[in-house]
């Protein structure tokens, strides 16, 4: 993986294949390559690191041709260098190939190429697939393309180049995202919108197991047997601009800013205009519907699982239903206890995480109803899935995930209120309280942006800090780890969130003079025993800032800085409460002079196990 291009029409393929990789660095990538074809040679560039490298290298030595193929990697096969990155070629150069995803069988398919005399230059999986074209060569790309792809196995986006046939350029997919757009006598393909959105907003979203032929005035989609697919126009209707980063130092900043507007865009089609109840259009469940339901499965991976154990508290206080939450990849390999009567639950911000992917097909093989939450339309999990409701957070850019976080967070609270609504476990009053408090949210976010220099300054003297530790009970406790998760994807301090009451199990053998600890304590039922736990870090003279609701003042007592929330339900504080911990991340991370939008050795939509 990580970010796929193809141009084929009548202008210089480098100049869409280099702003196209460009749109996609916040995808994360470790180096850059393109393939061009002109009279009658196909022209590898490729460098290791940043897409700067690769653009000296394309101003230096210019790669003509109208028919072109690149790819930004992150690393899974072989370390990154400029031999491991795409695009790869057979010995001959006749074929380029370009790919996201694993070939899982690659060895298997290596070994007896090796042994038909084949010779290869990188430790990549994918340089199989171009060695494999060369050696089906049939004559004919598309019917070689064909049989290429039913001998492979895994997850993959891939496309093609032929020397022999460069009026087109051939892609499929399985399990990983890929797109087609269409133009006026040139088209286009990509991994993800943002790298065709300046050239057109008309594309075909490719499913799994289909192969397209594209030339510059024509696509033919089919199966892997050659049978045609009529495939539908579908029309991005998002604007470019928003993945600029409209004034904004970094692109995460923007998307911390942005959080009022996501979660009043999540919410506002799915409260009654009277605001006393939840309404899913795209639902429409019965009460029998949540009635069969004896238990709940979500799964999910990094932010998106924490978003499932703030579900968890939601979904059990609210709708009475049993929860259990799972990491992703582990869910499909412990024999897990799903069946008919389960609802599995899947949260994805991109939608095209393979190991949700993946425990969202495993749950629905043992019988399970399906429903996705996600902020991609068509995406491979929406699709998979067999309902789905959108978080509408907009196009998410920073690799450490933020808004698409919190509309997870509304998301999920209101699918509670609407499945207690139904099983009739939900009061009628507490229904409406909650979501008077949770229309306000929007507004009160900007409170906590109006104390934005606090913040600032706790990051000031956290940057020379080696461990950081969050603390928290109940919600706060599933809060407390993406804290530490924003702080250390981003500062790359060392964070870990415990539970209150575990620390006198062990953890406070790491609590010495001076460790930040970040002592969240928001919700009112538990104050009395977390402020027991704050005195246990406070005698250990730890520098303990306390996030708590505004008003309180028993907290304030004994920790050294505050950071204060809004006043609100212990159903709603969750979803403002991350907010400034985001904002500890980033301004951490920017003290420490980090690339804040690409964090090292992480990338935006992880779809290789």
């Amino acid at each position: 993986m990580c970010g796929i291009v193809g141009y084929i029409g009548d202008r210089q393929a480098t100049e869409f294949l280099m702003d196209g990789l460009a749109k996609l660095e916040y995808r994360g990538y470790d180096s850059a390559g393109i393939a061009v074809y002109h009279d009658d040679k196909i022209t590898v560039q490729k460098k290791v690191g940043r897409l700067v490298n690769l653009q000296k290298v394309v101003e230096e030595h210019p790669n003509v041709g109208t028919v072109g193929i690149g790819h930004t990697r992150w690393a899974t096969h072989g370390g990154p260098s400029d031999m491991n990155s795409h695009p790869h070629t057979d010995e001959k150069g006749d074929f380029a190939v370009v790919h996201n995803g694993i070939i899982e069988n690659y060895l298997e398919l290596k070994e007896e190429l090796i042994g038909k005399g084949y010779h290869f230059k990188s430790e990549t999986d994918t340089e199989v697939v171009a060695h494999l074209c060369a050696d089906m060569y049939d004559g004919d790309f598309a019917s070689t393309v064909r049989h290429v792809l039913l001998r492979l196995r895994g997850s993959f986006s891939l496309v093609f180049m032929c020397r022999f046939e460069p009026d087109k350029i051939i892609c499929s997919k399985r399990d990983n995202p890929l797109i087609i757009g269409l133009g006026n006598g040139e088209n286009y393909i990509a991994s993800d919108i943002p790298a065709i959105l300046s050239y057109t907003r008309r594309t075909y979203i490719l499913n799994d197991e289909e192969m397209a032929i594209v030339q510059k005035d024509k696509i033919w989609v089919t199966d892997y047997e050659g049978i045609p697919i009529s495939k539908k126009v579908f029309e991005v209707n998002w604007d470019a601009e928003a993945a600029e980063k409209g004034g904004f130092e970094h692109f995460m900043l923007k998307e911390i800013y942005e959080q009022p507007k996501a979660i009043r865009d999540t919410m506002s089609c799915r409260i009654a205009n009277d605001g006393t109840h939840v309404v899913f259009d795209e639902l429409k469940w019965t009460p029998e519907d949540v009635k069969s339901i004896d238990k709940i499965l979500i799964t999910a991976c990094g932010t998106a699982y924490h978003a499932g154990l703030l579900a968890k508290y939601f979904i059990e206080k609210i709708a009475k239903i049993p929860v259990e939450v799972d990491i992703a990849s582990e869910y499909r390999y412990r024999d897990p206890l799903t069946d008919h009567k389960t609802l599995c639950i899947v949260i994805s911000q991109s939608g095209e995480t393979i190991d949700t992917l993946a425990a969202l097909k495993e749950a629905k093989r043992r019988g399970a109803r399906s429903l996705a939450v996600t902020n991609v339309l068509g995406s491979s999990i929406s699709r998979e899935a067999d309902q789905v409701v959108y978080t509408w957070a907009g196009p998410e850019i920073a690799v450490a995930s933020t808004k698409a976080y919190t509309t997870q967070l509304v998301a999920l609270l209101l699918l509670s209120l609407y499945m207690g609504q139904l099983n009739g476990e939900l009061d009628a009053e507490l229904e409406g309280n909650i979501l008077s408090d949770l229309m306000n949210v929007p507004d009160q976010c900007q409170q906590i942006f109006d104390h934005v220099e606090d913040i600032h300054a706790y990051a000031n003297q956290f940057k020379e800090k080696e461990d950081v530790f969050f603390i928290g009970r109940s919600m706060d406790y599933a809060l407390a780890m993406e804290g530490a998760l924003k702080l250390k994807e981003i500062s790359y301090i060392h964070a870990e969130a415990y539970a209150g009451g575990e620390l006198k199990h062990g953890t406070l053998a790491l609590i010495i003079s001076g460790v930040p600890v970040i002592a969240l304590a928001t919700q009112r039922n538990v104050e009395e025993k977390m402020i027991s736990n704050i005195k246990e870090v406070k005698a250990r003279d730890a520098f303990v800032v306390g996030v708590v609701q505004e008003h309180d003042t028993e907290v304030a007592k004994c920790v050294d800085a505050i950071i204060t929330i809004p006043k609100t339900s212990n159903f709603v504080v969750p979803i403002m409460t991350v907010i400034p911990l985001q904002l500890l991340a980033y301004y951490t991370a920017v003290v420490r002079g980090n690339d804040v939008d690409k964090p090292r050795n992480l990338a935006k939509s992880v779809t290789v196990e």
